[in-house]
C-alpha cells in the first residue's frame, strides 16, 4: 500500500506539536479540516496560495522532511495576543527580541540566529511581507495578529521550496475569510488600550463565491508611554471560474503611528525602576497598501497549476531627534537638542509565482513533482530631512537614494515513494538577482552588482509505525547582503549571499493522548552577516564562519476531565563565530534555552490557560561583553541580558454560541526584564490587563 494510501489521523496530529496550545484545539482543526478540502467551511476554499494551507496543511505536515508547526485559530484565540510575536515566541526554535508591546517592527530568530537579522522569511498567504528582501530593510512593517486565522512555520529542509533568505526557515502568516454575517468584537486594557475589530462576509447561495471584510482600530498610551494609534483593513473576495478554476483576491490597508525610537532608558534609569519614554517626541509613522491575486487551474487529475501576483507599496516616515551627549551622561538619561532628522524611506514591490504540481509514477513508484517560478522587482526612496523643532518636519533632503532589485527563482523538487514507509524528496533552487543603487544627492552616481545561488537540498520521511515518524535533511541556503553592503560607497563590493549548509533530524508521533516531536539541527555558515558591526564588508571580514547546533523538544498530553498540558524547550548549547575577529564567542540573541509551558482547562463554555515562557541569557553584541553601558557614548550597545520567565493568565467564557466574553492577565507576577538592547535598555513590559468580547449576528 502506497504512502498517500495509508495517511492516518494519528500520522497527522503527530506534526502538530505545538507549545502552549490545547490538544483540544489540534483535535477542532482535524474535526474541520480533515476532508481535505481547505474551505469546507466557507464552501469555496478562499485560499489558494502558493503555500498549501489549512485542510491540506494536514498531509502538508505529514510529508514535509523538516519541522512544520500549524498554528489554527482556536489555538490563536486561547493566547489573546497584541502582536504576532506573542504567538510565535510559543513555538519550539522562536527567539523574540521585544521592543514594544505590540511589534510593531518585526525582531524574531529562529534556532540561535539572531532576532534582528533577516535570516527568516516571512509571508502572509504566501506574498513576502518584508519591505525589501534584496534591498534591506526586513523590519519595517510587521503584520497585525487581528486579521490572522493560522500561521505555519516550516524549518528544515521544508522550506527549500520558499526564498530568499530561509536559513532558519519560512513563517507564513494565513489571513482569516470572514464567515456569512457579522462579527464585532472589543477590547479594553491596560495603558489605556482601546481596540474594535468588525468581521462582514457572505457568500452566494452555491458557495462558490465569497466576499468579505477584516477591520480593526487599536489605540493605547502604550507600555512607558509609547502610544500608537493604528487601522487595518483587508478586503478578500473569490469566486469559481467553471468547474476547474479559482481564482481570489485580496486588498490590504494599514496605517499607524507610534511615539517610539531606537532609544532605550539607561541603565541607572533600569535599575532604579523609572518606566518613561526615553524619546518622547519621536515618531514612527509608516502605512501600507498592498493587493494580490491568487489563481488556481486543475488542468486533470495529476495537473495543477498555481499562480500569485502580487504588489505592495510600504512608506515609513522616522523622525528623531539629536541627543546632547555629554549633558545626557551628566543627567543619566537622555537629553534632546532641537536638530530634527527624518528618516524617510519606501518600499514598492512586485511580483509573480507559479508552481505546477504533478502527481504521477517514476516506475512503480508514486511520486509528487513541483515546478516553481518567480519573477520579482523591488524599489525604495530613501530621503533623509534636516530640520528643526520648529520646522515641523520640513526641511533640506541632503541625502536621497533609490535601490532597485530584480531577481528570478526556479526550483524542482519531488517526493518520491522508494516504499510504502520511505519516501526521499530531493530538491534544487536557484536564485539569481541583481541590485542597483543611485545616489541623487551624488549627481546620481549609481552602481550595480549581480549573483546567483545555487541551492540543492534533500529529505526524507520513514514511517516507523502507523504514528511514528522520522523525518530529516540536508539543505544550503542563502541571504543576500542588502544594497547597503554588496553596493557600499558605490563601489561593488563583490560580495556573496550569507551561505548555510543546513542539517536536520527528527521524530514524531502520538500515541493515545500523549504527542511529541523531538529535532536535531545544525546550521554550518561560511558566511555570516552579523549587526553590530562597523565594516561595510561585514560578509568577508568581520562575521566570517559561524556554526549553530541544537535540540527542539515538543510534548503535549490530554490529561483527561478538561486539563492538558503542552510544554517545549530548544537547547542550542552551539552558536559561536569559528572565524574572524570574535573567533569563540557566541552569536549575539541567541539564548542556550528556550521554553514554554502551558496548563489547559477547557470545560464546556470556560477555557483558562497558565502559560509560562521562559528565555535564557543571551549577548547583545559579537564582543560577548558582559557588563552593561552607563553612558550614552554610542557606538554598539552590548551586554549580557538576563534570564527571565514570564507568566500569562488568559480565560474565555461562551456565554452563548453568539457571544463570548475573554480576559487575560499578562506577565502575572509583574516580573522585570530585559527584552532588547539598541542605544539603551529595551524593557520588557509589565503586569497588564485586559479584557474583551466577541459578538456574532
Amino acid at each position: 500500500m502506497s504512502l498517500r494510501n495509508r495517511f492516518t489521523l494519528n500520522q497527522v496530529a503527530m506534526a502538530l506539536v505545538v507549545a502552549s496550545m490545547p490538544l483540544s484545539s489540534i483535535a477542532g482543526e482535524l474535526a474541520v479540516a480533515g476532508d481535505g478540502d481547505d474551505g469546507a467551511q466557507h464552501g469555496l476554499s478562499p485560499r489558494i496560495e502558493v503555500i498549501r494551507v489549512r485542510g491540506d496543511q494536514l498531509s502538508h505536515a505529514h510529508v514535509e522532511t523538516g519541522t512544520v508547526h500549524l498554528i489554527n485559530f482556536e489555538q490563536i484565540e486561547a493566547i489573546q495576543p497584541l502582536s504576532t510575536e506573542d504567538v510565535l515566541r510559543r513555538v519550539p526554535g522562536v527567539n523574540i527580541k521585544g521592543e514594544e508591546e505590540t511589534s510593531i517592527v518585526a525582531n524574531l530568530g529562529l534556532r540561535g540566529l539572531s532576532a534582528s537579522e533577516a535570516k527568516s522569511l516571512v509571508l502572509e498567504d504566501g506574498v513576502p511581507v518584508a519591505p525589501g528582501l534584496f534591498i534591506g530593510n526586513d523590519r519595517y512593517f510587521n503584520p497585525r495578529i487581528q486579521r490572522m486565522d493560522g500561521i505555519e512555520i516550516l524549518k528544515g529542509s521544508a522550506s527549500l521550496r520558499y526564498g530568499p533568505s530561509t536559513i532558519g526557515g519560512v513563517v507564513n502568516y494565513i489571513t482569516k475569510t470572514p464567515d456569512d454575517g457579522v462579527q464585532l468584537s472589543g477590547r479594553l486594557g491596560s495603558f489605556n488600550l482601546r481596540e474594535v475589530g468588525i468581521e462582514a462576509g457572505g457568500k452566494n447561495n452555491s458557495g462558490d463565491a465569497y466576499a468579505g471584510v477584516v477591520a480593526s482600530h487599536a489605540q493605547s498610551d502604550g507600555f512607558m508611554d509609547k502610544g500608537y494609534e493604528m487601522s487595518d483593513v483587508m478586503v478578500k473576495a473569490g469566486t469559481a471560474i467553471g468547474d476547474n478554476q479559482r481564482i481570489g483576491m485580496k486588498f490590504s490597508y494599514h496605517e499607524n503611528e507610534a511615539n517610539i525610537s531606537y532609544r532605550g532608558l539607561l541603565l541607572n534609569d533600569y535599575l532604579a525602576g523609572e518606566r518613561y519614554n526615553p524619546a518622547p517626541d519621536d515618531w514612527y509613522l509608516t502605512d501600507r497598501k498592498a493587493f494580490d491575486v491568487n489563481h488556481q487551474w486543475t488542468i486533470n487529475d495529476i495537473a495543477t497549476l498555481k499562480t500569485l501576483v502580487y504588489w505592495s507599496d510600504v512608506t515609513r516616515d522616522y523622525w528623531r531627534y539629536g541627543v546632547d551627549t555629554a549633558a545626557s551622561n551628566e543627567a543619566g538619561r537622555w537629553v534632546y537638542t532641537d536638530d530634527l532628522t527624518g528618516n524617510n524611506r519606501s518600499w514598492e514591490r512586485f511580483g509573480v509565482e507559479t508552481r505546477l504540481s504533478l502527481a504521477h509514477t517514476l516506475g512503480d513508484r508514486n511520486a509528487d513533482t513541483e515546478f516553481g517560478l518567480r519573477l520579482m522587482q523591488e524599489e525604495s526612496n530613501d530621503t533623509r530631512v534636516r530640520a528643526t523643532r520648529e520646522q515641523d518636519r520640513t526641511g533640506i533632503n541632503d541625502r536621497h537614494i533609490v535601490d532597485s532589485a530584480t531577481s528570478v527563482a526556479g526550483y524542482l523538487q519531488s517526493r518520491i515513494e522508494l516504499s510504502d514507509n520511505l519516501a526521499v524528496t530531493p530538491g534544487i533552487r536557484v536564485e539569481s538577482y541583481t541590485q542597483e543603487r543611485e545616489v541623487l544627492t551624488n549627481n546620481n552616481a549609481s552602481a550595480k552588482t549581480s549573483n546567483t545561488e545555487l541551492l540543492p537540498g534533500v529529505g526524507a520521511t520513514y514511517e516507523l509505525t502507523s504514528s511514528v515518524q522520522l523525518y530529516g535533511g540536508v539543505y544550503r541556503a542563502f541571504s543576500p547582503a542588502s544594497n547597503g553592503v554588496a553596493l557600499d560607497g558605490l563601489k561593488d563590493q563583490n560580495l556573496d549571499g550569507e551561505r548555510s549548509t543546513n542539517y536536520e533530524v527528527g521524530i514524531r508521533g502520538s500515541q493515545g493522548s500523549l504527542a511529541f516531536e523531538v529535532a536535531a539541527f545544525a546550521m554550518d555558515f561560511s558566511n555570516q552577516v552579523v549587526t553590530g558591526n562597523t565594516d561595510p564588508n561585514l560578509s568577508q571580514s568581520n562575521a566570517g564562519k559561524t556554526e549553530h547546533k541544537g535540540m527542539e523538544f515538543a510534548l503535549a498530553y490530554d490529561f483527561g476531565a478538561g486539563f492538558s498540558l503542552d510544554t517545549n524547550a530548544t537547547w542550542i548549547p552551539t552558536s559561536k563565530f569559528k572565524t574572524g575577529d570574535h573567533q569563540g564567542n557566541r552569536l549575539p540573541y541567541a539564548p542556550k534555552l528556550m521554553a514554554n509551558l502551558g496548563l489547559n482547562y477547557s470545560a464546556d463554555q470556560l477555557k483558562v490557560a497558565l502559560t509560562a515562557h521562559h528565555r535564557g541569557e543571551q549577548y547583545g553584541d559579537p564582543s560577548n561583553q558582559a557588563e552593561l553601558p552607563t553612558d550614552a557614548a554610542g557606538g554598539i550597545w552590548g551586554g549580557l541580558l538576563p534570564a527571565y520567565t514570564v507568566l500569562d493568565l488568559t480565560a474565555q467564557y461562551s456565554v452563548s454560541s453568539e457571544f463570548t466574553l475573554f480576559g487575560a492577565v499578562k506577565n502575572l507576577t509583574d516580573k522585570q526584564y530585559i527584552a532588547g538592547l539598541r542605544q539603551g535598555i529595551y524593557v520588557g513590559p509589565e503586569r497588564s490587563f485586559e479584557l474583551g468580547f466577541r459578538y456574532r449576528f
